[in-house]
């Protein structure tokens, strides 16, 4: 697995810790962290940081890894982000739609995202912006149609 820069920052942080505890001495810190930040790979960072003390085992994933990599890789390389809401993606859906619908689409859009920030909130999934896109798409919306009824009704008065 390709590594990312914040892959990289997580390693050297690792190292200053390491560092700032005694365990390496001044030539092998700075070694390590040229070579985490030229690494590319999560097993080429995990290789430089497998000799220091990264938390309790019990907190590792074992992952089997090819060519002889340490088959103990810290967590932090292997978080996954929290699934999305479904009813917040299909706030923006509606949100978005609304203008192919002429805001027909503008009420759902309203209600699945209101909806869909309150599971947010309770369960931590993901999702966020896109329960609020399609909020303010489907108010934009249900805000343009009355104002078009209040001027129809306006015009029919006169």
């Amino acid at each position: 697995m390709l590594a990312a820069h914040a892959d990289r920052e997580r390693t050297v942080d690792v190292l200053r810790a390491g560092f700032a505890e005694g365990r390496l001495q001044q030539p092998e810190f700075e070694r390590r962290v040229a070579r985490a930040y030229e690494a590319r790979t999560v097993g080429e960072l995990s290789l430089i940081v497998a000799d220091l003390p990264q938390g309790p085992v019990s907190a590792q994933l074992s992952v089997p890894q090819p060519y002889g990599y340490p088959t103990q890789i810290p967590r932090t390389f292997l978080a996954a982000p929290p699934p999305t809401n479904g009813k917040a993606v299909g706030a923006m859906v509606c949100g978005v739609l609304t203008t192919m619908t002429m805001g027909i689409t503008g009420i759902p859009a309203v209600i699945l995202g209101h909806t869909a920030r309150a599971e947010i909130r309770r369960s931590g999934e993901g999702g966020e912006g896109f329960a609020m896109a399609g909020l303010v798409l489907g108010w934009l919306s249900v805000a343009g149609w009355a104002l078009f009824l209040a001027i129809v009704f306006l015009a029919a008065v006169e």
